[in-house]
Parts: structure tokens; sequence; C-alpha cells
């Protein structure tokens, strides 16, 4: 030991990096605690002691990394990396208060920002803000980052969650002036579920979503080009569904039966789970009906894409696309030769390596494909259902909620990031035009609930006729979705899951038929149960609808009668049917793959769309409105194409430019 305790300290941090890059972690831990133990008074200390933190972390001993990153701070209070380090090591064991209370320890320290500063303040901020966010306290996380990208704009992760808090606070305009961040750079750096929920400008999001690709997924390597288990399988073919979220999860809820309807001699179900650990019913659930389970959430891209080439997977189904948890740097490595977005991201994806899109006649129409880069495919309709959905027997009463007992109950169990001020008027509209009824939302947090309340009445609307639903566990939910009269949908992300929870328990649904994506599947949704006279064309005419349904209860009582009697039988709720279209459509897929047919994405000029788009102000256009979207756009285009001239003429020629 000798010999290691004379070691300089950057020899001995090679010489412990070169164990770990072996292998030998627990000579690692050996290495520094001898050198530790014969160095007391060495004046850098503090910094051995920082990498000691770091490999005690790696090797999940969190309480070993805690009492090694205190030492070092005993030493050094102004070790700025090792308080950011133990605010980490300190929010893994859960002690949130104690971690933030490290990262403003940091702040306090560096109030004179300066070059050296910068990097560890910006660290501090985000660290709080991204805490703070988990912990639902808006507020405060929106001021950290507010902060953050004032010191550097050019943090397109931190612009993309500073503008998500400001859409789940309501706080209109969502783009703001900042000193050092210009709303056009905000658009651009706004994440595309984000989008979704700003604007139903479909080329909008066609041009932000591969600039998402290009710069937060980027350009792999080396991607695969090869397949050859995959080619060379002739078995049923091998589905891999990658997703975050097969758990307690909105889409879970939907996916719950599709794994078990396969048709084993037509397809074997690979489930590629990256999602958080679970264990709850719906995982169980998930584990037990498909025919291999893997977890790859703590297994990097490059390992997971073998993995996946490995299992021979045929056609890769990415049920995230563009979701937080996605792993579409995964995707980006083409693990296999055909690779399908559906179900997780309402929308295209604009990328390189997604062949096929899985929609629905109502949701792409074929005049709507110019908007998608993928080859647009479809079912009779897009989204699958739970037909065993878990429904307390309890029963609700009005008077549990504050609700009225005889006037009308509006409802909108949506999140509150998709509730614009466009279609905040129009339920104030309704709200005018039927006396009596109320509004009920699901909660967005104090702060949140009294923004809408004072945004009521500034409109001349009572506060207390907008009545705000807590969270619950999901059996409950459901069971309360009765006490309501009508749901209205949200514009333009409309409802998904929450519209066929309300179709399921017998609440009709009120929507409009938007542009993009995420603005037409409650269309598609509501349609396929069979009220497609709920589907509004325009917002006039929705608003008109909603007011004469609530003042007509008998019509609203038609309505549930014909939802509670067809439920069993209709198209929605059909997820049999669903699941034996979804495997026509994947061997559709695979027959282009073996005849060399796979549909190439044209990426060309969606660079110039979102170019366009960032010179659009979307918050005082509301596109849902406009009649004529290609002559909205022409004009714009013709413009660009004169100062630099586009590739095709195929968006000239979409909007007759």
């Amino acid at each position: 030991m000798a010999n290691e305790t004379s070691l300089s300290i950057v020899e001995l941090i090679g010489a412990a990096e070169a164990l770990k890059g072996n292998g030998s972690f627990g000579a690692a831990e050996v290495l520094y605690g001898t050198w530790v133990a014969q160095n007391p008074d060495d004046p850098l200390l503090y910094a051995v002691l920082f990498n000691q933190s770091v490999l005690f972390s790696e090797t999940g001993k969190l309480a070993a990394a805690r009492e090694t990153l205190e030492r070092a701070l005993n030493l050094n209070p102004s070790f700025h990396a090792a308080h950011i380090n133990l605010g980490r090591v300190l929010e893994q064991q859960g002690d949130i208060g104690a971690a933030v209370g490290q990262w403003n320890t940091v702040l306090e320290q560096t109030l004179a920002v300066t070059p050296a500063s910068l990097s560890v303040r910006l660290t501090a901020l985000n660290q709080i803000a991204r805490t703070l966010e988990a912990a639902n306290q808006d507020v405060l996380a929106e001021s950290m980052l507010r902060q953050s990208l004032e010191l550097d704009p050019h943090q397109r992760e931190v612009a993309q969650h500073f503008i998500a808090l400001r859409q789940r606070q309501c706080e209109w305009p969502v783009v703001q002036p900042l000193e050092r961040v210009t709303p056009s750079q905000q658009v651009r750096a706004m994440s595309p579920l984000s989008a979704a929920a700003f604007s139903d400008d479909p080329l909008f999001q066609l041009g932000l979503c591969a600039d998402y690709s290009r710069q937060d997924v980027g350009t792999p390597t080396a991607p695969m080009k090869a397949w050859p288990k995959a080619m060379e399988h002739d078995g049923p073919l091998r589905i891999g569904y990658l997703s975050s979220d097969l758990r307690e999860h909105a889409v879970g809820h939907l996916m719950a039966e599709v794994f078990g309807l396969h048709e084993r001699s037509k397809v074997e179900v690979f489930a590629y789970d990256c999602g958080p650990a679970a264990d709850d019913p719906l995982t169980r659930n998930f584990r037990e009906t498909t025919d291999n389970w893997r977890t790859i959430s703590g297994i990097d891209d490059e390992a997971a894409a073998r993995l996946i080439a490995e299992d021979g997977i045929q056609i890769l189904i990415d049920v995230n696309g563009y979701t937080r948890e996605g792993r579409t740097r995964l995707v980006a490595l083409r693990p296999a030769p055909v690779i399908v977005n559906w179900l997780g991201f309402p929308g295209t994806t604009a990328s390189p390596f997604h062949h096929y899109i899985v929609a629905d006649d109502i949701i792409i129409p074929q005049d709507h494909e110019i908007y998608y880069s993928e080859e647009v495919l479809r079912l009779p309709c897009y989204q699958p259902n739970n037909r065993k959905r878990v429904v307390s027997e309890r029963i609700w009463q009005r008077s549990d909620f504050g609700l009225p007992e005889d006037g009308t109950v509006f409802c909108c169990f949506n999140g509150s990031h998709k509730i614009t001020r466009f279609c905040l008027d129009r339920w104030f509209a309704i709200l005018k035009k039927v006396p009596g009824s109320v509004l009920w939302l699901l909660t967005g947090g104090t702060e949140t609930d009294q923004r809408l309340k004072a945004c009521a009445e500034a409109a001349g609307i009572a506060p207390d006729r907008l009545v705000f639903a807590g969270k619950m566990a999901n059996p409950d939910h459901l069971a309360r979705y009765p006490l309501a009269d009508l749901f209205l949908d949200t514009t333009p992300y409309g409802a998904h899951t929450t519209a066929s929870d309300a179709l399921w328990m017998g609440v009709p649904v009120l929507t409009i038929a938007g542009k993009c994506f995420a603005a037409r599947v409650c269309a598609s949704l509501v349609t396929a149960a069979g009220l497609q006279e709920l589907v509004c064309p325009t917002p006039e005419d929705y608003v008109k609808r909603a007011a004469d349904l609530g003042k007509d209860r008998q019509a609203l009582r038609d309505l549930r009668q014909r939802l509670t009697e067809s439920r069993d039988d209709c198209l929605l709720f059909d997820t049999p049917l669903l699941v034996s279209k979804l495997e026509d459509l994947y061997a559709e897929m695979w027959q282009a793959c073996r005849s060399n047919t796979l549909p190439k994405p044209d990426l060309s000029d969606l660079d110039a769309l979102l170019e366009v788009a960032t010179g659009i102000d979307h918050e005082t256009t509301d596109m849902l409105a406009v009649d004529d979207y290609p002559a909205a756009w022409r004009d714009l285009l013709i413009a660009r194409h004169e100062a630099r001239p586009l590739f095709s003429r195929r968006f000239l020629d979409f909007t007759g430019a």
C-alpha cells in the first residue's frame, strides 16, 4: 500500500478510473480509502473525497457518498461541485428540502456571477427547478428557470420546461419576451408536446418536430443498416413495443388489453419497458400478457438497440415518440428494419427513422397527409381501450364535490396545460348562455385554480361557477364521471384517454374537429362511440351546441342512454377488432420491407416551415378558427420562396401559391 498512498492526486484518480473501467469498483474503493487514510493533511484532500463520493454514488452507496461529501465540504465550504452532488445524493435519499438547501447554498455563493461561476450557478438553478416542478411547485420552479434562461438563453431543455410550466399554470401569453430570449427563440425551443397545446397549426408542428429531431435527438454516428435475425426469421412477426408507460399511466390504461389480444399465430409480442420501476396491477398485467418482457430503463441506447436487434424484432412500435421519458435516441439507432409511430405522441415525429404513423380516417384525412413525414396507415379507430376498467362501487353525490343538484354540470378533466385563452373564452360564453350551470375542472394546483377563477370574474362569470376536482385513484375518479352532464373538450390539444373514460361512463363529449392530430383525436373517439353529431365543425357551432344541450336536459339524457346501450358494441370499445386490424397493418408493413418498398420520409423544406411559423403570433391568432388554413399560409410561403427558394413545390402547391 505504500506505493499507492504515495501516488499524486492525478495518478490516484487515473488509477481509480482505470480500475472502474475494468469493472473493479471494489478495488477502486480500497485505493481511495487507503490514500485518504494515509493523507489526512493533504491540502487537496477535499478534491479526492469528492472523487471518492462519485464512486460511492455510482455503486449505490448513498450513505457513504453523503458522508464523504459532507467531509469534503467541512474542508472547503465553497466547493460548489460538492454542494451540487450532495444535493443529488440527498434527493435520492428522499430528503428534498435538504437537497434544495445545498443548491441554494451555491446560489448564495455565486451572487456575483463570473465566467468561472456561471456553469455551477446554472446547474443549481436547473436542479432546483427540476425538483420543484416534480413537487408541483410550479411558480417557484418557473422563477428558477427564468433566472437560468436570463443567464444563458441557449438552453433548449430549460426553455422547454419554462414554456411547459407556463402552459400548466394557464399563464397567458405563454411566450413572453425575456431580456435575453426573444419570443421567436422560445417558440423554436418549444417541445413538440407543448406545441400541440399551443396552436392548431400542423405546418408549424411539422417544422418544429423536424427541428426537435435534429437538435434534441440528433443523428447517430452508426445507425444499424442490417438486421440479420429479423430478416431471417420466418415465424410469427416479432413485434416490439417500446414504451415508458406500461404502468399506471393514461397510455397504460389504453393499452391494457392489447398484448393479450394478439393472435400468437401471427405475432410474437416483445415489450421494452423504458419507464420508471413499477409493480402496479397494470404493469403486472403487461408482464403476464407479453411473450417477452425486457426492462431497458438502466441500459444505454446503444446496448438497448443491440438487445432489440438480437431479439430479431421486425417491427418496432415507438409508443412514446417525443414524450418526457421517450427513448427517441434509441429509436434513431434503427434497431429494427421497420419503425412505427403510434399512440403515445399525438403527431408526426418528422424524423428520418420513423416509417409509418398509425391513425384513422378522421384523425388524418387523406388531404392532411402532407402534414406528416411518415406514411399514414389507418385503423377503423386509432385508439385502443381497456374494457376491463376498474370502477369504484362507491356512489358519489354532487354534494360530495360542491356541484349544484339541479344546474347543468359541464366538465373537463383534461390537464390544465391543455386549456388555452381561446378555449376558456368559449367555455365562458357557454356558461353565460346556460344560467345556473357550472364548469367542473381537474385542479391544476391552488395558484392555477385561482388564476382561472380570476379570469372568470374578469369575464363577468361568478368565480364559484368554476368547481375544481382534486386528483384521486382512477377507480374513484371514473365513478364520479356520471355526476357531469356534458364533457367539454379542450382545444387545440383535445381529450384522449379522458374522452374514452367519459364515454365509457356514459357522459357525452362535445368536441371540435381541428387541423392537427391532437385536435382531431377526440373527434375520432366521439364518432366511434356513435355520437358523431357532437363533433363540431367550428368554434361557434361548439358554443351553440353546448349551450343548447345545457338547456335541454332530455337531450342530454337521450345521449347518455345511447352511450350506455351501445357501449359494448360500438367501434370505440371494440379492442379485439383494433388489434386484429393492427396485425393486418403489421403484415402490410413487413411485406413492404421484404419487397424493399418501405416509405422514405421527405424532410425537405421543413426548416422553412418553422422559420415562417415563428413569425406568426399564435397567441393572438386562433388557428382553429381559420376557415381557409392553406390560404393563411399562402402569402407567407410565397414571401419565403421569393427570398430563398424552397427545395420543392409541395407546400407551395398545397397552399395554391
